[in-house]
């Protein structure tokens, strides 16, 4: 699943870490998902998005080798 996180990261001048804390997740788990290693939960990724002010589908968009 290809994401944003990143981008949205850098304009607010966040780290991963500070991320992670916002979410209540580790940061190494914010760093699998902005690798695509990990694809986050519908809960967290609702998480992510409010952290952001925006819609899941803003943040996240299936892969060009997704099934579906």
């Amino acid at each position: 699943m290809n994401n944003d996180l990143p981008e949205r990261r850098d304009e607010r001048r966040m780290s991963q870490a500070d991320l992670a804390a916002a979410v209540g997740v580790s940061r190494q788990t914010i760093n699998a998902i902005e690798r695509d290693r990990y694809d986050p939960s519908l809960d967290l990724a609702f998480d992510l998005a409010e952290e952001f002010g925006c819609r899941i589908e803003d943040i996240f968009e299936p892969s060009e080798d997704a099934d579906g």
